[in-house]
Formats: C-alpha cells, structure tokens, sequence
C-alpha cells in the first residue's frame, strides 16, 4: 500500500548523488507511487530523475526544507523489490555507486520516460448516427461514415485517409461532433521476430532425449520441486545436448507458473537461441534483452515484463536485471565466457549476479558449459553447487579429430613462416571438392598487425594508447583497437623517413584474402568480426546463410567460436592457437584451453564426422595437450594445484585497484604513496601485489598503474581499504577504481 498525500518517501537520485533523499510526495489517484517508481525531482538548481525508494514512517517533523517530487515518470516501479535489493549487494560488493546500479539495470529510455509506440484506431458510433441525417453532411464526411459502416473493428486512421482521401481536419471534426470514436492501439516492436519466420521450417519441436539427458532433467526438476535457492552446474562436452535439457528445465518452471531467464555470453548468440525458443514456446512470448536493442525495442520489452505479457528473457550480460515476474530459472549458458564480466562501472559478473539474484528469489540457477569454470568446479567440489553430467554427444556422434600443426616445421620446409600450414590448406581444398563447409578462427581483427620500419626499427604506436596501430586494408588506416583512433598508412617512417615500410603480423582480413587465392574461385568466403559488423542484422545475416550452405567458408574472431550449431561444418582451423597463452595474466593457461574446445566442438555437430587443425609453436603446452582429448578433468587438475600452490583463485577473490591519470610522474607517486600506506597497516587478511604499470601502460590518453589484493573475504578487504581510502589525499587529476573478482588485467 502507498503512502498518504503529503506523506514523506526517500527517493535515490539518479544524478551524482549516492545516497537516498527524503522528499514529499504529493499525488495520489492515477499518479500514486510506491517503490521502485521513477519521479522527477528537483536538485539544488537541476531537475532531475530518482527512484522512489521507501516510505518514511512515523518520523517527526523535519527541522530541514523538504521538497516536493515534481512529477510522475513512471509509476509502475521500474524496479521490483527483489531488484532493488539486488542493486543494493551490487553496490556493496562491486564497490560502485548506487547511481551506477541503477543505470545498469534500468533501460536508458525508460529513465527518460520514453512511451510505448501506438496508432489510432477509429470506429463509428451506430447508435449516434441513427439519430442522424447524414445527408447534410459534406461529400468527404460522408465518404468517410460510408466507409466505417461496412467496418466489423475499429479502424488505423492512415486506412481511412488511404481509402477515403478525407484530410486529418475532416476526421477530428466528426469525433469532435462524437460520431467517430477513437481508441489507441499499441504497437510493439520485437526484436529478431524475422528470424523466428525464416527459420520456422528448419528447426525440430523435439527430440528424443539420450540417457544422460533424461538423468539432468530429472535433477534439475527435482531442484526446481524444492522452490529453493540452488545453483547447478550442466557441464556436457560440445555437442552434448545441453539445449535441450535446458528446454526441459524451462517447460517445468513455466508449467509451475514461473519465469524464466535465459543467459547467453554474446549478443550474436541471442538470434538463434530466440528462434528455437519461439518454437519450442510458441505459446509463450519471449523477450529479447541485451543493449544492441533500438530504444524503442528496449522500452518494449520492458513494458511486456513489467505488465505480465511475458515470462521468458533471452539476452546478454545486462539481462540479469530484466524485471522477470515470478522468476523461478535462471540459466546461464557458456557460464565461463569472460563476456559475462562488465570491465566498465559497475564491474558486476553476470554469472555471480545471476546466483545471488536467484537466491533473492529462491529461483535455480542452472550454469552450463563444455568448459566450466575454475571458480564453478571449485564450487561444486567445495559441495556449494550441484552438479549435472553429459559425456557423450548426441546420437553418439564423435567429438572431432583434433590434429596439432607444428609451425616450427612448417617454417622450416618452406624458410619462413607461414600464415597457413600446408595440411589446413589441404583440408580445406578438400572440403570444397566435397560441398562440405570450414571454419577459420583467428582472435585477431584487422590485416596486419603492425607496421615495422625496418631501418630504425620504428612500430607505428597509437597516440593515445601504448599499443600498435593495426593495418586495415578495407579503408587503407592504422586504427587502434582501444581507443578507436586511426590515420592514414604512412608512405615513410614518422622517425627516419625511410619508404622501407614492412607490414608485420596478420589479422582476419588477411586470413579472408589468402583463403581467396588458395581456394577455387567458385567458394564463397565470409568473413566474421567486429570490424564488419557494425551494420545493423549483417551478423546475423551472414550467421542464417551460413546455416543454409550459402557460404563455404567463415573466418572470423571469438564472435564464432562459442555456442553456435552448424550441422554442415566438418573442419575447423585454429589460425596462432598460441595468442591466448602470451596474455600476461595466470588465467592464460585456462582461456586457452576453453577456447581450443569451444571452437573445436564447432566441427562435427552434424552427420558427418569433424576435424580440427590446431595450428602452434607450442605443441607440447599443457593447455593445448589436454585441449586436444578435450580432458576436462585433467587440465583442472593441473591448473588448479597450480593455483591452490599460489593462493590465486579461485581459492582466495581478486580484486585489481587501476590507478589512472594524464600525468604519467603523478599516477606513478600516488599509487606509490597508496600502496606504502596499505603496506604499513599490515592487514592480515589482505596480501598486497605490485604496483606496476599495467601491461597495457597508456590508454585514451590515461597512463595507467595497478597493484593487486588478495583475500578471502571481499566484504572485509573492502571495509578496510574504504577506511584508509576516506582519509587520503588524491590529486584530482589522478582517478583510481577497484575491480572486484577481476579478469582483465590488462
């Protein structure tokens, strides 16, 4: 129940100030608010927008001026109780602002107040015009009376303008007269409802369900009968099945009246997931989540939760805050994509959102992957979550042949090193003789990598950014891929002047043109990052004719190396399988291994049986051996009596403090200063690493250092550092921020 008129409410503004104020609200009737509605409310000199966020009870009068809230943005609550809660352990953990939260869960234009689309619908009134001599009306209002009475429903007005001729004036002047009526007719716009149609035909209702798969559900649903808080890991090798069980897990929460949330790590894995969802539920209305959206589409979906139209979500990391009625399932899909974690404020994880929201709502939260996480299968050995196994693919298909190209002899046959072995290039030949398609991964956009002045040694460097320029031969620029920053190709180095300008490196482009020449002209080569998708529905495009044998060949990036099904993919080839083990970073070792089986479980989901070429320098790589058996168990072994031997996690939390500023001699000072003042505090609970420049030192200008915290309690090394933090003294040139449970130390 709301409050009284005149009564006071606390209100969390959304303009720079991180704690509620105490306001007086004055509507009632059709403008009463309660929690989570979003109001206007003045500021010092700003009117600004605030989310409602209690109701003041039994307080005396205040010796302080209260103001009034202006007006009602929404009064539906944005938020639901369970949301607001959860914003409020986001802030805590994250260490962010309340502010921050806020705009991260909210949609940008429901904040602004953006109102759903609608037409007008017009219709007669019978029983008005039989009182009536229409015979005294002008030829365009007859015209128009003639037209509805033959009318069974009301009418678009742009249909009676298209039929009649008659002008807007004409219209509004008879429903002026009350001869006309008009209604509002609301137009919803859903996202990726093409894909739904185009591939209506193709996909299967059901399937029969292996062994393994009947013992999952049956696990799941005993979870999901408890209607308690539970977590779940589905861990099932590619080509496991893991959708399907999902699928069951979903008819069972639906059928108990809950609601469900669907995570997936990319947005170009929404597309294809919504499409099987459609089908499988077509009852049902499925909601597309994810910041790709046009505004109009995110009010949208918003509105259909918001008023019970819908119980599904489909979306990427931010629609672990979609405002799900009832939710009773979550299931994070690909659980162990480093996607899920936001590297801007708030830096929330989604997976670790999703099992405390889960808990807020006693839901289950089903994580699923090939791959799991180190953090997830410790949790399941420490017997927090449960745990849920598919070995076998479907239908007993093969995992597919996995061949290890030695570079190191390739380069020695030929006396240089070559971008594409002599075996992949092979493989592929023989997959066009056999209208058969392939795969080309490569985690590296753009044409080369550098370009290198041979004479002085010279790379061309952002200016912006302590990283080389990257050559595109689309447009002919060295562009950077942090900050955006770009410039022609120089004819001579900027440091010597020498014309002796070498391109170095390769990128996907590159790989694109080689496969042309390599290839029969006849093969259709696409190419896949984010590069060229920046138009509007082209990934998703270029993903539907690949699915339907328009294409014979994709290179692409991390865009297609995760959870995509091609039936018609026989052969994948990993371009420099070796990038991930250079990152600087203990968790070089696990990317590497997850991304080997991720786009290796591409190949052979179909009939036909798969093969991958690995090409490395570094064949005998732990990380890329256990990769090639696709031996979970064995790589998590190794890795993590590695990491229990250094205290790393996922035995103890990560949290990185980037200290940032446009003065190189200021930021290396003050994190300087900083750690010296944690260090003589001594925490027991907290072990200090660095300060270091970050590996990549200089950013948009910004040069950067960071030192590292580990320690077993977040809640407790935040405490601490927040009590030293309140009392130093930062140069307001000089920024820093903490992320928590960090995974990009970059």
């Amino acid at each position: 129940m709301g409050p009284t008129q005149d009564s006071l409410v606390q209100v969390q503004p959304l303009g720079g100030f991180d704690k509620p104020l105490t306001y007086r609200n004055n509507f009632r009737g059709t403008e009463s608010i309660e929690p989570g509605s979003l109001v206007t409310i003045p500021l010092g000199k700003r009117k600004i927008p605030g989310i409602v966020w209690a109701f003041e009870q039994n307080i005396a009068k205040p010796k302080f001026k209260i103001h009034n809230i202006l007006s009602v943005i929404q009064a539906t609550p944005v938020l639901t109780s369970e949301l607001m809660q959860l914003a409020s352990w986001i802030s805590r953990y994250y260490c962010c602002s309340m502010e921050a939260c806020l705009e991260a869960m909210i949609p940008a234009p429901v904040r602004e107040g953006m109102k759903s689309k609608s037409r007008r619908l017009l219709f007669l009134e019978k029983e008005k015009l039989a009182q009536m001599d229409i015979s005294t009306r002008a030829t365009s209002q007859k015209k128009i009376i003639s037209f509805l009475e033959k009318q069974s429903q009301p009418v678009n007005l742009k249909l009676i303008q298209e039929k009649t001729s008659a002008s807007s004036a004409t219209i509004n002047n008879l429903v002026k007269k009350g001869l006309i009526r008009e209604t509002q007719e609301r137009i919803e716009r859903v996202a990726y409802e093409d894909d739904f149609l185009d591939s209506a035909e193709s996909v299967d209702h059901r399937i029969e369900l292996t062994d393994e798969q009947k013992v999952a559900v049956t696990e799941i649903s005993t979870d999901l009968n408890k209607k308690a808080f539970h977590t779940r890991l589905l861990s099932g090798v590619t080509g496991s099945g893991k959708t399907e069980v999902y699928f069951e897990a979903m008819e069972f929460a639906l059928a108990g009246g809950g609601g469900v949330l669907f995570l997936v790590p990319e947005v170009a894995l929404a597309p294809q997931t919504v499409s099987r969802l459609r089908m499988r539920f077509g009852e049902e209305k499925v909601v597309v989540w994810h910041s790709h959206l046009s505004a109009g589409e995110r009010v949208d979906a918003w509105r259909s939760l918001i008023q019970n139209e819908s119980r599904i979500v489909v979306g990427a990391r931010s629609a672990v805050f979609a405002p799900i009625p009832k939710l009773r399932l979550i299931i994070v899909d690909e659980e162990h994509e480093t996607s899920y974690k936001q590297e801007d404020t708030p830096r929330y994880h989604a997976r670790d959102v999703a099992v405390v929201r889960a808990k807020t709502t006693d839901a289950l939260c089903l994580l699923g992957s090939a791959t799991p996480s180190l953090e997830t299968i410790n949790n399941v050995q420490k017997g927090k979550y449960g745990i849920s196994k598919l070995t076998q693919r479907v239908d007993n298909r093969e995992l597919p042949l996995v061949h290890l190209v030695d570079m190191r002899r390739e380069a020695d046959k030929i006396k240089t090193l070559p971008i594409l072995s002599q075996p992949l290039v092979e493989a592929l030949r023989e997959r066009c003789v056999n209208g058969e398609q392939s795969i080309l991964f490569l985690n590296r956009r753009g044409f080369n990598t550098t370009m290198l002045c041979p004479d002085c040694g010279h790379v061309e460097g952002c200016k912006h950014c302590s990283i080389a320029l990257t050559y595109h031969r689309t447009d002919g620029y060295l562009k950077c891929h942090l900050c955006g920053y770009r410039k022609p190709t120089p004819r001579r180095c900027s440091e010597c002047n020498s014309f002796d300008l070498h391109k170095r490196g390769h990128g996907t482009q590159k790989i694109e043109d080689l496969v042309a020449e390599l290839l029969p002209r006849r093969t259709i080569i696409r190419r896949i990052d984010a590069d060229i998708m920046t138009k509007k529905n082209l990934f998703r495009e270029t993903l539907s004719d690949f699915r339907k044998g328009k294409i014979d060949v994709l290179v692409g990036t991390q865009m297609i190396a995760k959870g995509l099904d091609f039936p018609k993919v026989t052969l994948v080839g990993v371009i420099d399988a070796d990038l991930p083990l250079r990152m600087e970073d203990f968790r070089a070792s696990e990317r590497a291994f997850q991304m080997l089986v991720q786009v290796s479980g591409r190949s052979g989901r179909g009939n036909r049986a798969g093969e991958v070429f690995v090409q490395t320098y570094a064949p005998h790589s732990p990380s890329i051996q256990y990769a090639r058996k696709a031996d979970l168990e064995g790589f998590v072994d190794e890795e993590l009596a590695m990491r229990k031997e250094f205290n790393y996690p996922p035995y103890r939390h990560l949290i990185r403090h980037l200290f940032r500023s446009r003065s190189e001699a200021k930021v290396e000072f003050y994190i300087n200063k900083w750690t010296k003042l944690v260090n003589e505090n001594n925490f027991e609970e907290i072990t200090v690493k660095g300060p270091a420049p970050a590996p990549i030192e200089k950013m948009n200008g910004y040069y950067r250092y960071h030192l590292f915290y580990f320690t077993c309690s977040v809640r407790t090394a935040l405490e601490k550092l927040g009590d030293i933090r309140k009392q130093f003294p930062l140069d307001p040139e000089v920024h820093d921020v903490l992320d928590v449970d960090a995974h990009q130390i970059s």
